[in-house]
């Protein structure tokens, strides 16, 4: 079973993003919903598979969220998506952006890694990776 951590930093500011909802997910059905996606590409319908939410919590003045999983949880492999509430967050900063939520889809595959979602964002654009 693995971790998981992020870390948010608002690069117009050069400061940790303070204050920013975050919403962990998991999806009980990975190859149902990799295939949805698919169809959807492909222009076809198809039955859009539900998330299952794990965790919500809120970025503290570093810009991270220790508490979002409580102490000692370890995720299955799997496919999980983590929701970024960019919004919530320029609004606080009196500032309106052209991503209102950021949803970053990724696959836990090793067991005993440990898994880091950085998130760098600004107004008018956002970027991640996987971190260590």
């Amino acid at each position: 079973m693995s971790t998981l951590s992020t870390h948010v930093l608002d690069t117009a500011t050069g400061r940790p993003a303070a204050g920013l909802a975050i919403m962990l997910e998991k999806q009980p059905d990975p190859a149902a919903w990799k295939t949805y996606c698919q169809s959807r590409l492909a222009g076809e319908d198809s039955h859009k598979p539900s998330w299952e939410t794990l965790a919500k919590g809120v970025t503290n003045s570093d810009g991270r969220c220790p508490g979002l999983l409580a102490d000692g949880t370890r995720l299955a492999p799997g496919v999980y998506r983590m929701d970024f509430d960019t919004a919530g967050y320029f609004a606080q900063q009196g500032l309106s952006g052209f991503y209102p939520l950021v949803q970053v889809i990724f696959e836990i595959q090793a067991q005993d890694e440990h898994y880091h979602v950085p998130l760098l964002l600004s107004p008018y654009g956002f970027s991640t990776y996987r971190g260590s």
